[in-house]
């Protein structure tokens, strides 16, 4: 398979590029760090491309892909895990207008480009990476829970439109993971990466429509989606 990963130097994103290069699969990753990007490359270098982006810059992207796609033809799979969380008691406000650029504005643009590159291929699967958090306004980060609010509803947008296409959007609903995202004290149920990627590639493999994970945060996604 020919697989992008937006978002790829960290957390989920880099774990499942190191299970698809592990698979023999073509990946292509994108970030922000040019350094670990080429770390990446080197270790893989026949099948990782590395491209050094930042999700927020639209027309950098709008680039990029058309250059994935005169390189490599055809896209199989997008993984969208590219995304920023600030704790921002005090409300500054470029903070949240930082948040919603990258995942408001940069993400619904890449998504959107996804999404009609698949339907000029008349297939393709796109798994998007939101978060439990959509459901909970969060006011020491309000900008990311809205963002993530957004992010479900658009997926589920998309879902509604791939119906009865070739087609597949599969939505990762994670709790806290155990990555640099996870800010704040008192933190609980924090999940291992390796165990929550476990359960990402199954929910892909199966082409799964949503996945909250891990089976703890279902009860906790439960909760806030019919009580709250």
């Amino acid at each position: 398979m020919n697989i992008l990963i937006i978002g790829a130097t960290s957390g989920m994103g880099h774990n499942l590029w190191k299970h698809y290069v592990s698979l023999g699969h073509n990946v292509i990753v994108t970030g922000r760090r040019k350094e670990l990007l080429d770390d990446m490359e080197r270790n893989y270098p026949e099948l990782t491309l590395s491209v050094q982006c930042d999700i927020s810059q639209t027309e950098l992207l709008n680039d990029v892909l058309e250059n994935v796609i005169h390189k490599y033809g055809w896209i199989d799979l997008v993984i969208v895990c590219a995304g920023i969380g600030e704790l921002n008691p005090k409300m500054d406000v470029e903070t949240e207008l930082s948040t919603l650029s990258v995942n408001v504005i940069g993400w619904a643009n890449a998504v959107a480009l996804i999404y009609r590159l698949f339907e000029r291929q008349k297939s393709g699967h796109l798994v998007t990476v939101t978060s439990v958090g959509g459901l909970q306004p969060a006011p020491i980060a309000p900008s990311y829970s809205a963002s993530k609010a957004f992010q479900i509803n658009y997926t589920k947008s998309l879902q509604c439109k791939a119906k009865g296409t070739n087609i597949i959007v599969t939505e990762i609903r994670p709790g806290l993971v155990g990555t640099r995202m996870a800010k704040g004290e008192g933190l609980f149920w924090v999940m291992p990466l390796e165990r929550v990627c476990q359960s990402i590639i199954k929910a892909i493999d199966k082409k799964q429509k949503r996945l909250i994970v891990t089976r703890r945060w279902r009860f906790i996604n439960f909760l806030l989606k019919h009580f709250m």
